[in-house]
């Protein structure tokens, strides 16, 4: 498979009043179509600092990204972000909250509403499109935000813990559904994740990073067993609590070496 995202020995650096912070330091790493990986580690190592760069919002000390073989200097419709918070509009049905992407790039036509309608209830969400906000829960406006993501259609999609803020069984059921949705459209995906659980659940690939500055330590494939399963039912597989205790071991090492 061709690589969507390219990333080649980049560092940033924070610059502020009391001086200058190594954040990253020579990151390499390649995603490829279709694939699904985790970022790992503990505090201080560069998680959402490198989910940044790849969306354009930061611009890197030193290095080069590229996604689908255009080097990334600015925020692109290629990169869709999902954040924490869902930031839908409060004064914004839902059907237009999850199109609002689509209209900065000046589709509007019916083409664009039956597509955006498509993915909506595709999430279980097209009975409430005519509502607010206000009136979903937290799961159901977290799908509305992934609904406004794949709307315009990007090469990859930034998932900066996206579930944090769910109750565990919302979490559980999101993760299935987001799963299933981004397999089916044969969607690449980048999630960060304090959860070391979800990211094996999840993820055909996770890679673990080390803090101060943030590096990559080490990259672990995820068995077939456990990645060709559904989130909920890969805590269950074969090999889970044993790559479980392999990533957790990398963690106690950095935490002996007082990185963390």
């Amino acid at each position: 498979m061709s690589n969507v995202v390219e990333i080649d020995n980049l560092s940033h650096v924070y610059v502020n009043e009391r001086g200058a912070f190594l954040a990253l330091e020579h990151i390499r790493l390649n995603v490829e179509q279709g694939e699904f990986i985790s970022l790992i580690g503990p505090s201080g190592c560069g998680k959402t600092t490198l989910l940044s760069l790849i969306s354009g919002l930061l611009k890197p000390a030193a290095g080069t990204i590229r996604v689908s073989g255009e080097e990334i200097h600015q925020p692109t419709p290629k990169v869709g972000y999902m954040l924490q918070q869902d930031y839908l509009f409060p004064w914004r049905t839902i059907y237009d909250n999850a199109s609002i992407g689509l209209e900065l790039v000046g589709k509007r036509d019916e083409a664009a509403r039956k597509w955006v309608m498509e993915l909506l209830d595709d999430m279980g969400l097209a009975d409430v499109a005519d509502r607010y906000p206000h009136q979903l829960s937290g799961g159901m406006r977290q799908r509305v935000a992934l609904v406004r993501t794949l709307a315009v259609e990007p090469d990859i999609l930034l998932l900066d813990e996206p579930f944090s803020a769910l109750d565990y069984q919302t979490k559980l059921q999101l993760e299935d559904l987001v799963a299933i949705t981004l397999k089916s459209r044969g969607k690449t995906a980048i999630l960060v994740t304090h959860d070391i659980t979800e990211a094996i659940a999840m993820s055909d690939r996770i890679v673990v990073l080390q803090p101060y500055p943030g590096r990559v330590l080490t990259t672990v494939d995820v068995p077939a067993g456990i990645r060709d399963a559904l989130p909920l039912k890969a805590r269950e597989a074969d090999g889970f609590h044993d790559l479980f205790h392999r990533l957790w071991g990398y963690f106690e090492a950095m935490d002996t070496k007082g990185g963390s």
